[in-house]
């Protein structure tokens, strides 16, 4: 039997995921899927349309087998920290294969990218050009000396190869031609991206079309007005701005400058954005700001939290042997803190009651 990883945020869950999951069973039947899941804020900052437990429901109602938690603390982080931390929670589940969408389709290139970007003075050169206001894709072709589309899952893919690569692990990785581009936001087609989706939903227009009818009954419009709000409140009131992650280069002064000057979230986007800081920077900046998660509080894996599963999967999970990190939620730890403090913010924003699924510690369980 063949254990497949994927990794996904399921921002929502729409047909294409469901083209990414088919897929991977036409071409190995004999497979058990294992899912790393993002869960209430997300890789760049947004505030998740489905409640990590409507996440888990709709994964397993779609044929993934197992699905684990990725923390709220790495999952906010950059492309290289998120794509590692979840790669080493699929390594500790002894997932063999991983299987993502590709804008370029070719593993070979990926992999040598990621090669190159572990040699030589990579880091400094995509600081520089980065300094120089150099958009990241463009840095990082510039630093590589290589003409590339870097685009977003091709980057994401990059990063896991990078953490396989760096951390010796026995993964192969492979990869679907993706269908559609992360940054069309306007097409109508059955399958649109997830960016597309979220435009049309904040518009209030019908995203049925684009959607299973198990994930339409689970979607949450955000409060981008509450969320605005109770940002505000923190940055007025907290002293503390610069010990929080993201928060750096004197960027604390510049959110004093224009908090009290905007009427809302993207207004006040618009005041405070550089090219050092972009839209997605600055989203993950806030949703740090808001949950006070500070600088050195980022940490090692404690325990990987089983989100949910299906028959198959248990049999699997009753099987594994030599897991180097627990499964038991360690309430003591770092992780938990603030994946708890993170249900809290959104269910300040969103009216719902992800604490209790917190507390109450129990994966989904489907036949």
């Amino acid at each position: 039997m063949e254990v497949i990883g994927i990794i996904c945020e399921y921002n929502p869950l729409h047909n294409g995921h469901i083209y990414h999951i088919q897929k991977i069973k036409e071409m190995y039947p004999d497979s058990l899927i294992i899912l790393v899941l993002n869960g209430y804020f997300l890789e760049r900052g947004e505030i998740s349309v489905l409640t990590k437990e409507d996440k888990t429901k709709v994964s397993l109602e779609s044929g993934i087998d197992i699905v684990l938690e990725l923390p709220f603390i790495y999952g906010t982080q950059s492309a290289d920290t998120f794509a590692e931390t979840s790669i080493k929670i699929l390594n500790n589940f002894h997932a063999r294969r991983i299987i993502f969408g590709s804008e370029s389709n070719d593993v070979n290139i990926l992999i040598k990218l990621a090669e190159k970007q572990l040699s030589g003075n990579y880091d400094e050169l995509v600081k520089k050009y980065l300094s120089d206001g150099i958009n990241y894709p463009t840095a990082l072709a510039k630093a590589l000396e290589i003409e590339f589309d870097f685009q977003p899952n091709d980057l994401l893919g990059i990063s896991y190869a990078k953490a396989i690569i760096k951390n010796k692990f026995d993964i192969k990785i492979e990869t679907i031609k993706r269908t559609n581009s992360y940054h069309d936001i306007t097409s109508n087609e059955t399958i649109v991206s997830a960016s597309n989706i979220r435009k049309k939903l904040y518009s209030k227009e019908d995203i049925s079309k684009y959607i299973p009818a198990y994930t339409q009954k689970y979607i949450i419009q955000p409060n981008k007005e509450m969320y605005f709000k109770l940002l505000k409140y923190k940055i007025n009131t907290d002293n503390n701005l610069n010990e929080y992650l993201d928060v750096d280069e004197g960027i604390e002064y510049r959110l004093l400058k224009y908090i009290n000057k905007s009427n809302n979230l993207d207004e006040f986007i618009n005041y405070i954005k550089t090219k050092r800081y972009t839209y997605n920077k600055l989203n993950r900046m806030f949703i740090h700001i808001l949950t006070s998660l500070k600088k050195e509080d980022n940490s090692t894996l404690s325990y990987i939290k089983i989100l949910g599963f299906n028959k198959k999967g248990q049999d699997y999970l009753n099987k594994l042997e030599d897991l180097e990190i627990s499964t038991t939620v360690n309430k003591d730890s770092i992780e938990y803190l603030y994946e708890v403090r993170a249900s809290l913010i959104y269910d300040l924003i969103n009216d719902t009651n992800t604490y209790l699924f917190e507390q109450k510690n129990k994966p989904v369980i489907i036949d």
